[in-house]
């Protein structure tokens, strides 16, 4: 305990660096996964529509709304990444 008051000078900065990493990893994580499942969910309809199990039209505008979600995501990321 008393190394550790000692210590806090040179380790406190590098505590405070590694909490701060885990706390972006924290918030990229969540966007990353949601991204990976969007793209998944993408390569499923298209899947679905090359086995003819759903119409043309129905494909059409899944995959619109799977494209534009996958969209925003990016746009958010991008503009998280030029605010930081």
């Amino acid at each position: 305990m008393f190394l550790d008051l000692l210590a806090l000078p040179v380790t406190g900065p590098v505590g405070g660096i590694s909490w701060i990493a885990e706390k972006i990893l924290e918030q990229a994580e969540p966007q990353l996964n949601e991204k990976e499942n969007l793209k998944k969910q993408l390569l499923a309809l298209q899947l679905a529509f090359d086995m003819e199990e759903i119409p043309e039209d129905e494909f059409e505008e899944q995959e619109e709304e799977l494209l534009l979600a996958i969209m925003a995501l990016e746009d958010q990321e991008r503009l998280e990444q030029e605010e930081g």
